[in-house]
């Protein structure tokens, strides 16, 4: 019986750890390597991850220097910066790739925090789903003889506790997301 509400447990779980990588890729202006993370560049043959190639580091706030561990891989990273979603302008100098980060315009900002609280208004959506999914497995239990009336009830209400939970902290990842993005 509790097996199956740890299993709805992880998958909530699941569904705020997809929106904190999700929220990691939205640039707020400074520089976050982390932008960078779902990066593949074809090394001989193998997708592999930027920082498997290279070393990623910040120098200044509005700046990632890419610094390639071969010299020939700097043009196959820059090809895929510039292929990805990411909206970002690669310099290389022969050795090293830079990207700098403009200012934010007030506008853009304020279209950062509404994809946020899309994304993040989808992700309470999954976990609603995932209460209604443990909810219709405990009255089919329930049917079936598995779980009493009183033990419906108990397990009905701790699915609403943890989704309780999940959208709090999802609201709360949303307003500290939406903060950093409008901090100039």
């Amino acid at each position: 019986m509790s097996e199956n509400l740890k299993q709805f447990e992880d998958k909530m779980n699941k569904s705020i750890d997809a929106l904190a990588e999700e929220f990691t890729s939205i640039r707020a202006g400074r520089a976050n390597p982390h932008i960078l993370d779902k990066l593949k560049v074809d090394y001989y043959g193998t997708p592999s991850s930027l920082q498997q190639v290279a070393n990623v580091s910040v120098p200044e706030p509005r700046m990632i220097q890419i610094q390639p561990w071969e010299s020939s891989l700097i043009k196959l990273i820059e090809k895929a910066i510039l292929q990805s979603d990411l909206g970002l302008n690669p310099t290389n100098d022969g050795k090293a790739i830079r990207i700098m980060f403009p200012e934010l315009t007030e506008e853009r900002r304020k279209d950062l925090v509404k994809d946020i609280k899309k994304k993040g208004e989808a992700a309470k959506v999954a976990i609603r789903n995932i209460r209604r999914d443990a909810n219709d497995l405990f009255k089919k239990q329930n049917k079936a003889s598995e779980v009493t009336e009183d033990e419906l009830k108990t397990l009905e209400e701790k699915s609403q506790k943890l989704t309780d939970k999940a959208i709090a902290d999802i609201d709360k990842m949303i307003d500290v997301k939406s903060k950093e993005i409008l901090t100039v």
